[in-house]
């Protein structure tokens, strides 16, 4: 395997991140306490992503709005999007991130066909989740941190 330094991008600064995003210098305190926040935020939201994907569901469909059709959707959508984006900005391997999760939104849907009671596998549930990730990648890749005054 080559050295990654052998073949350096030509449109990337060296102190720059795939992702466009400066390397983080030596942070200050109030710079490291925000990372870890929004670490501490990435993993609440995964875990909330965790329980609601494979929570089992119920005999009268008592997760369902019936008064918000497509609402599931949304909740698919944001509950991938948004540990994709926390995850994709704080690790600076926003593909890396995006490819994990797009595996486990088709794998979470297999299972919930197959092994979770009162639940259903649907191919529109993971179409939403994979919007979700490409959308957060993609505000990844293209926003950058506005500097601090």
């Amino acid at each position: 395997m080559s050295d990654p330094d052998e073949f350096p991008n030509p449109t990337q600064a060296p102190d720059e991140h795939p992702t466009g995003w400066s390397a983080p210098a030596a942070e200050d305190p109030a710079q490291r306490r925000h990372r870890r926040v929004l670490w501490v935020a990435a993993g609440v939201f995964l875990a909330v992503q965790l329980v609601a994907v494979y929570l089992p569901g119920s005999p009268d469909g008592g997760l369902e709005l019936p008064w918000l059709p497509g609402a599931d959707k949304i909740v698919h959508f944001l509950i991938f999007a948004i540990p994709v984006y926390l995850f994709g900005r704080l690790s600076g391997r926003v593909g890396l991130v995006a490819g994990l999760f797009a595996v486990h939104a088709v794998v979470s849907e297999l299972v919930q066909w197959r092994f979770i009671p009162y639940r259903d596998g649907d191919v529109w549930d993971a179409v939403a989740d994979l919007l979700g990730i490409g959308m957060a990648a993609l505000a990844v890749l293209y926003t950058k941190p506005t500097p601090r005054r």
